[in-house]
Parts: structure tokens; sequence; C-alpha cells
């Protein structure tokens, strides 16, 4: 009963496999046109009939046909997306279905005993050894059952089973009359069938499964995770040919994307490492790692980014579980660790660039214009925040691979993540692949760093394996000293050969030591937990055969969970010591001279050089800014990797100047990445802003800026570092009483020898006394309110000290003797703590003072200079070096009142000691600053006004105005009498007319002068337009305040003349400028104003004459006659003869009316 059961449930079954792989074959060959559901219910209803049958026996036979199908299917799928064959669905399907037809054909229970051998503990290696006595009993037991089932099937047939197949590639042997029984679709599965039969199928799965690990649907990811744990534990010797790549492809999937098929993945994997069971992988896992290593560069290379990704990522896995122990024992012999780090160095240097596909090479651009936050903190730090914020948040262990930590709003967090995110993927390697593929090899050298520690005193210690891609920073220095040794031209230079390629050699050493440094960090140990270890039920039980199992209860097995504090290595007293050691080997070749005396661009070149360069291709200025970028962020790595030792081992002092050095270099992306390495440091020293942190270290930045000065010839960069410190960092008002010793270098710099022997220096250096000037400008206008409330303290405490005494004299003291030395001395000290602020900020006033004086010294030689640039940078010089005295000056006075009434007090309470400190100190010699400054400044403003550079003549009377407002018009009243014709003779003549050629001989012009190129005839008749409005805006502007008026009063009659011309002509674009000129002169002598224009307005009108007030008074035809020419009005004969300024009348009465509209007349 039971042969004749089992015999039709097998026909039935095995002729239904086959109708139905025949339908397979159809849809295969169709292709996207077949039918999707068509295709799922067949892989749905084969799984059926093959779990039905459930036996090898019945199934063996139509392995060949179903597998081939099977990968068929799987193999057009990969190249589908769509139709039938990319239905995500019938992947999953087939996948799972051939899974589930391999463990049941080839399951090692079923097949050990054809093979005559039996597994050990070690998964997967051969042995004569028997396994346990259970294991043992249990084949015993089968030797009967499969005994009987062959007689059986022998008396049905009635021949005997070895069947004839006509598929000779698959070992089978089938016979030739197909229609006698069971015996026909039967094949003895052999040493020999199992062999050639798992090769075949090595052959398609190896064909499919690597693609399918890659697939973009998460279930067909899933399904083949599935499959694949499944045939590990079931077919895990007769499939022995196809384990590695079924654990490759599982290492794959536990870095998956889904945190479902991760999760699980992971779980798998600590199983099979575990030391539990039978499962041990060690010897397929060092095969897998050596495959994998050699062909790294070849896939990496390649055109296909995702096998690279996953490819990348095996590895990643591979290394991760086998523990640092694995690892080092490959880094210990020289040879294969300098192999190894070679391999990474070919897949991220810079020649794979070139690689990619051509969509990154466009769509991947390079910035143009930058932000920089450091900037912005000058404008309300919007985006630091609130100090309170970074300094919890950098005491605080951020969860994600960033210097900075999260913000408050979101916005903010995103701006910072994105710009201040260490380590971060070198700029080249934007070609060749994403975030994802660099994240996956910086995984692997962090593991390889951190391997290093485990044992930091072996053979492969970091030290000594980090020098291997040292070296090459370290050649490319000795190649730089000996190029200038030879002085050779760094055109020569780069296209000798291998000079190029030694550039971008040391670029990708430093980024590899930056990623295996970064590794031995508590960050990236965090990190590589948060991907290895998603499972959040640790020992969650799994069925080792899930729903591809055969039938019967499904067998469990607990995962034994991975030791997580393998990779957790603790950095001892002595292996930090040596981790400090080893970057601070790093760093002295990171901070090497040679290494950042490489030019970015070509002026960098040329002031290097001082000659001209032939055309250098762009590919070496980018090239080094590429070095540059990964050095500054690798200094940004150390700080994060040795948190508060970085500053105290002295690697924060010797590497913020750099810092600050490189935040006005031209290259955008060397400056974003020291903006960002800035900000790193200033968080991680706990403060708010870069300023502070700059601030905080000043003297270190101070003295390198003073010994650099010392040697412009050397560094002729650092007048842009001193103006970057004071500019973009915003220090510049704490730090002024360190800087009159750099002052003194500059003003000697900006001396005639200075500027004659490093002209290409002279606007760096306006740039950084400017910025000194304005930082100076920023504290003095703060100096005479605290003049003022320390005048006012001061005050109420002698007015409360007054009312104290007159109430103990009322009552009538009673105290002792004793309680009188006791106010006696506390009097003393409470004074002397008066006399000590106030002497503060009276050396404090005067160091304000003393800054801004050497700036004018420094700029004011510059006011004649040629250069339009350098003028107009001395000129706002000027002017904020002005206000500046003039604050000073009224701190000043303050100071001193407040002085005199404490001397009177000390006086009083005879504490005559106080008193001469108080007096010793004072100098008042010093303190008349502002008057003087200006009488050597003027001189020069008069020869400013002399030059034919109309932008440089329109800002310089915008400064005269300014200045003489400050220091008040008595003080130029003479000076404008005296040189005012130099100002008024270019009010004399419209630019629309030319003046009458002149017979005036040709000034001398001095040896070291250049010819004046531009003559009035060359200068556009606009351009001197606006030179008159800004002169005409100067005088209305003095002429309108009170303080400046008197210093025209003495070239009252001649300026008005001049204006009133202008008024009264038909220039229309000095309409306006010379009514508003009119308004202010009328504020100091409207008669005047009102005599020269009626002088013009009422003998040309011919009616509507104002009749006089008595008839004693003539009329004004007889006080104003007509004249007979324009020669003779009166504002002709005050201003003197001007040039195309001829009267028009519709333009006069338009004059006349408007200012009696003003009331100005």
């Amino acid at each position: 009963m039971f042969t004749s059961i089992f015999a039709v449930r097998s026909s039935i079954g095995c002729r239904g496999i086959l109708a139905i792989a025949s339908a397979q074959n159809t849809e295969v060959t169709r292709g996207h046109r077949g039918c999707a559901n068509l295709r799922i219910e067949s892989f749905l209803t084969l799984r059926v009939l093959v779990a039905k049958v459930g036996t090898a026996d019945a199934l063996a036979f139509f392995l060949p046909g179903v597998v081939s199908q099977f990968a068929k299917v799987l193999h057009i799928s990969k190249a589908m997306i769509s139709g039938a064959a990319g239905s995500v669905e019938a992947i999953d399907q087939a996948i799972r279905g051939l899974a589930e037809y391999l463990m049941i054909v080839l399951q090692d229970d079923a097949n050990l005993s054809g093979l005559d051998m039996y597994k050990d503990d070690s998964f997967g290696h051969k042995s004569n050894k028997y396994k346990s006595t259970t294991s043992f009993l249990e084949e015993l037991r089968q030797l009967p059952l499969k005994a009987q089932s062959r007689r059986m099937l022998e008396n049905v047939n009635g021949e005997s089973i070895n069947s004839v197949s006509t598929k000779t590639e698959s070992g089978e042997k089938s016979s030739p009359n197909l229609g006698k029984g069971m015996g026909s679709f039967h094949v003895d599965r052999t040493k020999e069938w199992i062999e050639k039969t798992s090769g075949h199928v090595n052959k398609l799965l190896c064909a499919t499964f690597p693609y399918i690990c890659v697939y973009q649907a998460k279930k067909v990811r899933h399904g083949l995770f599935v499959a694949i744990r499944g045939l590990l534990l079931k077919c895990n010797f007769t499939l022995e040919k196809s384990k590695q790549m079924f654990l490759e492809c599982l290492c794959a999937l536990v870095v998956d994307d889904s945190e479902e098929i991760s999760a699980a993945a992971q779980d798998f994997m600590e199983y099979l490492f575990s030391a539990s069971g039978k499962h041990h992988v060690e010897h397929d896992i060092a095969a897998i790692f050596s495959r994998l290593i050699e062909k790294l560069p070849k896939t990496v290379l390649g055109s296909d980014e995702s096998l690279a990704l996953s490819h990348v990522q095996q590895l990643l896995t591979v290394i991760y579980y086998s523990g640092p122990q694995f690892l080092l024992r490959h880094l210990q012999s020289p040879v294969t660790a300098a192999r190894l780090l070679d391999v990474f160095a070919l897949c991220l240097s810079q020649n794979s660039a070139f690689t990619g596909s051509l969509s990154k090479l466009v769509s991947t651009r390079s910035s143009s214009v930058g932000y920089l936050p450091s900037v912005d903190e000058l404008k309300g730090l919007h985006i630091v925040g609130d100090s309170e914020v970074l300094h919890s948040a950098a005491s605080s262990k951020s969860s994600k691979l960033t210097g900075i930590p999260e913000i408050g709003k979101q916005h903010t967090a995103e701006a910072r993540q994105a710009n201040f995110e260490l380590p971060r993927m070198p700029p080249w390697f934007v070609y060749v692949g994403g975030q994802k593929l660099y994240k996956a090899l910086a995984g692997i050298l962090r593991l390889v760093g951190l391997s290093l520690m485990a044992d930091y005193k072996s053979e492969g210690h970091l030290s000594v394996i980090t020098d291997i891609p040292l070296g090459y920073l370290r050649k490319l220095v000795l190649e730089v000293r000996q190029k200038e040794y030879t002085k050779e031209s760094w055109q020569s230079w780069y296209h000798r050969t291998g000079s190029g390629q030694l550039l971008r050699q040391a670029s990708t050493a430093v980024c590899i030591l930056n990623e295996m440094i970064f590794g031995i960090s508590g960050q990236a140990v965090d990190a590589f937990t948060r991907m290895f270890q998603k499972s959040k039920i640790k020992g969650a039980e799994f069925q080792e055969s899930d729903d591809v199992s055969s039938g019967g209860q499904p067998h469990k097995h607990k995962p034994a969970v991975l030791d997580e504090s393998v990779w957790k290595i603790a950095l001892q007293k002595g292996s930090r010591d040596h981790f400090i050691d080893c970057i601070g080997k790093i760093l002295h070749e990171y901070l090497c001279s040679e290494v950042w005396e490489l030019p970015v661009d070509h002026p960098s070149l040329l002031m290097q050089s001082g000659a001209e360069v032939e055309d250098i291709t762009s590919y070496f200025f980018r090239d080094i800014a590429m070095l540059h970028q990964v050095i500054i962020d690798g200094i940004g790595i150390f700080a994060l990797c040795l948190g508060s030792d970085f500053a105290s081992s002295g690697f924060l002092h010797s590497s913020l100047y750099l810092l600050l050095e490189n935040l006005i270099c031209s290259n955008f992306e060397v400056r974003s990445s020291s903006d960002a390495v800035l900000h790193l440091l200033s968080t991680t020293s706990g403060h708010s802003t870069v300023g502070q942190l700059v601030l905080a270290n000043a003297d270190y930045i101070v003295d390198s800026v003073c010994r650099q000065l010392r040697h412009l010839d050397l560094n002729p960069h650092v007048p842009n570092v001193l103006a970057s410190m004071l500019s973009y960092v915003g220090v510049g008002p704490k730090i002024l009483p360190l800087l009159e010793e750099p002052m003194r270098c500059v003003s000697q710099e900006l001396e005639i020898l200075g500027r004659h022997k490093h002209p290409d220096l002279t606007i760096p250096f306006l740039k950084a006394v400017s910025e000194i000037g304005k930082a100076s400008k920023r504290e003095a206008f703060s100096l005479p309110s605290q003049a003022y409330c320390n005048l006012m303290l001061f005050k109420s405490k002698v007015s409360d000290s007054e009312k104290e005494v007159q109430a103990e004299l009322r009552q009538g003291s009673s105290s002792g003797f004793a309680d009188g030395i006791d106010v006696t001395l506390m009097e003393s000290e409470q004074w002397e703590t008066i006399v000590f602020k106030l002497t503060d900020s009276r050396r404090y006033r005067q160091t304000v003072g003393s800054i801004v004086g050497s700036c004018l010294t420094a700029a004011t030689p510059l006011l004649a200079s040629m250069s339009q640039a350098a003028c107009l940078a001395a000129l706002d010089i000027i002017e904020d070096g002005i206000s500046t005295l003039a604050k000073v000056e009224e701190a000043y006075k303050l100071e001193k009142e407040t002085k005199e009434a404490i001397e009177e007090e000390l006086q009083l309470c005879s504490l005559y000691q106080l008193k001469d400190t108080l007096t010793a100190a004072d100098d008042s010699t010093v303190e008349n600053r502002l008057l003087p400054a200006m009488n050597k400044i003027w001189p020069l403003l008069v020869v400013c006004v002399q030059q034919k550079n109309t932008v440089v003549v329109r800002r310089c009377f915008s400064v005269i105005s300014s200045v003489v407002q400050i220091c008040g018009g008595d003080f130029f009243s003479r000076r404008f009498h005296t040189d005012g014709p130099h100002f008024w003779k270019l009010l004399s003549s419209s630019p629309f007319q030319k003046k009458p050629n002149s017979k005036e001989r040709t000034p001398l012009q001095l040896p070291y002068r250049s010819a004046d190129v531009s003559s009035e005839d060359t200068i556009a008749e606009t351009s001197s337009l606006k030179v008159q409005v800004a002169l005409l805006n100067m005088i209305a502007n003095l002429s309108q305040n009170k303080r400046s008026a008197s210093a025209l009063e003495v070239v009252m009659k001649k300026v008005t003349g001049l204006v009133v011309g202008i008024a009264c002509s038909g220039v229309a674009g000095l309409h306006d400028a010379s009514v508003n000129a009119l308004k202010g002169l009328a504020s100091i002598d409207p008669d005047l104003i009102w005599l020269l224009l009626a002088d013009v307005y009422y003998p040309s009108k011919k009616k509507d004459l104002p009749s006089p007030p008595t008839l004693d008074f003539p009329g004004i035809s007889e006080i104003l006659p007509p004249v007979t020419s324009c020669k003779e009005f009166l504002y002709v004969k005050y201003g003197g003869q001007s040039y195309g300024f001829d009267v028009d009348f519709k333009s006069v009465e338009r004059v006349f009316r408007k200012l009696q509209t003003f009331g100005v007349i």
C-alpha cells in the first residue's frame, strides 16, 4: 500500500513539474512581453509541488532542467526592470523556489551516504573522522529505509535502477523508454554526480546571485537572504563550491540599506562566527578576504558602481566579523601591509577620477562663490548660535560622524552638518563614486587603523604602518627642497617626469592616513556598532529553514551574539602616548613649510618667482589645492580623535596659525575647509566662536605674525593673514594691546624703502592696517561712554561720602580710635581700586591712540600714490583714523576731569602715595594727537586732489568733508585760503566744454615716477561731472555744519561765486548739487547769496519787479542795473572767469524760486 501511494504521488508530481517547467521556459523566452501573474502562479505551483514531493530521490532527475530554467529567469531579470521579467514578486518566487529545490535534492543529510564521508565541526572541511555518536547512529537508522525503498522501486519497475539520462552534462543516465514508470525519472546520486551537478549549479548561481545582492527591490534581496541562509544550513557540504559565493552575498546583505534585511543577516553572520555548532568559516573567510582584496581595484575602477559598492561592503563585513587579530596577522608582514595600502591607494587615487560615468563628470561642478560662517559671525552670530548650546554640545558624544554637534533649529543643523562633517569625501573622489562607496572604503581603512592599536607593541604597530603612506608626502617634500636648491621653475618641475603624479600620490596618502587615524576614535567605533549591531533583540530565534524548509518541524537556533568589545579597544596610557606620538609625527609632515609653499594659483606663483611665468596647466594648481584641502581636513580629524589632548600636546598652537593663513586662500575649497576646521577646534576647545578660540591663543598667533613680518621675503602672505585674523574672525578689538609690535613692522614696510623692496605687498599691508584701524575705531567709540560712566560713578561715591560725613557730624561720632583706623583702611582700599581702574582705562586708551597713530603714519604717504587701490585704501584708513583719534581725545578730556576730582579727594583724605601714583602715570604730552596728525595729513590730501584719477579725487573730497567736520573749521581756515585754489579750479570749467590750450610747460617728473598717461583731455565728461558733484557736496556738508562752517568764511566770496555760476548754468547734472551747496552757504551768509542771485535774476526780468518798501529806496533796476556782458555779473567778479557755465535764465529763475521756497534767502 505504501509503495503504491509513494509511486503515484511521485509520478503525478514529477509530471506536473515537467509541465510547469515547460511553461516557465515559454515565459522566460517572452521576457518583458510575458504575463507577470502567469509567471508568479507558475512559480507558486512549482513550489507547492516540490514541497509535496519533498524527496531527493523523486526530484533529482529534474534538477538540471529546473535549475537551468530558474537561472534563465534570474539572468534575464538582471537587465529588465519592467514587464514579466522585472516583476519583483516573480523574481522573489524564483529565488525561493530555486533554493527550496536545491535544499531538497542537494541537502547534506540526503547525500552524505553516497559520498562515503561525513561532515565535521569545521563547516565545510572534509574529514575521515566520524561525527558525534548521535549523528552516527542517525545515519545507521537511515540505511535500512534507503535499502527498503530501493528494493521496492526495483520490484515496481522490474529492472535495475541504473537510470539513463540524455543530459550527459549533468552526469545523469535516463532510460530510452519514458513510459515504463518511475524508474525512468530516477538518478543514482553518486559522488561523481553530486560533484558535477554542484559544479554546474555553482556556475549558474555565481552568474545570478551576486547581481541580485544589489537589486533595487527590498523583497528580492530579502528572498535572496532567506535562500542563502537555507542553502548554507542545508547544503553546506554538497554545495561546497558555492559556499564562498554564498558568504560573499551574505556579507553584502549584512550592510543592506533595509534595516530588516541587515538585522537578520547580521544575526545569521554572528551565528556562523560563533563557537557553537558546526558552522565555522575561518578558512573560507580568509580565502574570501584574499580574493576580494585582489579584485578590489578592478571592481572600484569599473563602470558599475552598484557592484563596486557591494564588493567593498563585502570586504568591510569580512574584516569586521573576523576581528582585529585577523587583520593584524595580515599586516605583520611589511610586504603584505604595503600591498594592502597600495591597493587602497589605487582605489582612492586621483587617476580614478576619469573612470566614472560622463554624467557624474558633467553634474559635478566646483563652487565659484562661497559662504564662510566665520564671516557671518560678525553679523549677529547667526550660524554659530547660542554659546551655551555649543558649549554643552561640545562635551556631549554625538551619534554622527561630525565634528560639530547638531544645533537647535533644523535648517541651522543641516547647514552645519554640510560644512563641518569630518572626515569627508576627498574632492577628487566625487567623479568615481558616491558617498556610500567612499564610506565603505574609508570604513575598511578605519578598521585597519583600529586593529593596529589592538597590539601597538607588535611588529605591525601603527607607527610602522603609517610610515608607508607617509613616505609619499616625505618624497614630495624632498622633491620641493631639491627644486628650491637647484632654483628650478615650477613649470619645469611640474613637467618633469613623475612630479604631477607625486602630488596626487601624496594627496591619496594623506586621505588614507586621515581615515586610519580616525578609525581609532570613539566616533568611528560607535559608527561601526550602529552599522553592524542593528538587531534590536539579541539572541532572537530564527528558523534554520524558514519558509524554504522542505517539510517537518523547522529546526531553531539561537544566534550567538558577537562580542561587541572586540573592536572597542581602550587606549591605555602606553597606547595613547604611542597614538599621540604617531599623530605628532604625521602632523609634523602635514605642517612642513615645503608643502604649503606649493602655489595654488597664478598670483601666488608670480609672488614666489618674482618673474613672468609661462602658461601652466590648471591641473597643477587643482592638485595642490586638493592636497592642501585633505591636509587641513586631517588636522580637524586629529583634533576630533584627541579631544583635549590636541591642545595639551601643542598641536593646536602649531596648526592654528596655518588655518588662519588659509582663510584668505584664493581657492574656495581650501578656504572653506580651513573655516570648518577652525569651527571644529573652537567647539572641541569649549569656545562658542572662532574669535574666542583665536583670542585664547592670541599670543601664539601674534608671535608668529611678528616673526614672519621680519622675514617678508620668505612669508609674503603674512599681511593677508593679519587681515583675515582681524576681519574674518573679528577679534581685532580684543587683541589690540598685542598689535603694537606688528604695527611697527607694518609701518616700516609701508615706508618708501619698504614699498620699493616689496611692491607687491603694499596692498596686503594696507588691508591689514585698515582692519587694525577698524578694530581700533570700534574700540575707541566705546571709550567716551566708559570714561563718562567712571566719572559719574566717582561723583556719586564722593556725594555719598560727603553725606555720611555730614550725618556723622550732626549726630556726633561715638566710635573709638580703632574704628576710625578701620574706616581709614577701608577707604584707602576703595580709593586704591578706583585709582588702579582709572590707570588701566587710561593705559588702554593710550594703546588705542598709539595704534591708530601708527596706522595714520603708515597710510599717509600713500595718499600720493599713483595706484588707485593703494590710494583708496589709504583714504579709508585716514577717515577711520581721524574719527578714532577724536574719540580718544574725547575720552581723555573726561578722564582728565575724573583725575582732577580724584586728586582733590585724595588730597583731602591725605592719601598722598596714591596721589603720587596717579600723577606719575600722567603724560599729557602724548594726549594731543588729533590736530598734529591732521597737520601732517593735509598736504597729502591736497596732492591727492590734484590727481587725474577721478575715483580717487571723489573719495578724497568725501574724506576731507569728514575730517574737517571732526577737527573743526577753525583749524582749516588758513589752509583753505592757501590750498583752496587746487579745489576751486575743478569748478571753473564745464566738463562739456574744453579749456583753451595752455602753453604751460609740462611739470618735471621724478625719476621713479611714471609719466601721467591720463591728461584732462582723456577724462570722460561724466567722470568730470561726478568730481564736481563730489566737490559741491563737500561744500554743502561743511557749510551746513556749524563746527566746520568757519573753514569757508575766508573763501566765502570765491566759493559762492563759483557755485552761483554753476547753479545759473544749464548743466542739468550739477543743478541739484549746486542748489544744495547754495542752501548750505546761505546758512553762513544769506545776504551774499541773495545779492549774487538777484544780480543775475532781476536784470533779466522785464516785468513783475518788486516795488521798493518806501519811496526813499531806489527801484531794483537802479540798484541792480542791466549788464552789457556776463563778465560784469557779481558772481563772475567774486568767483572768477569760468568756461562752459553760460547763464541760462530758466535755470536762474528755478534756483531763485527754490531757495525762496526753502526760506534761506
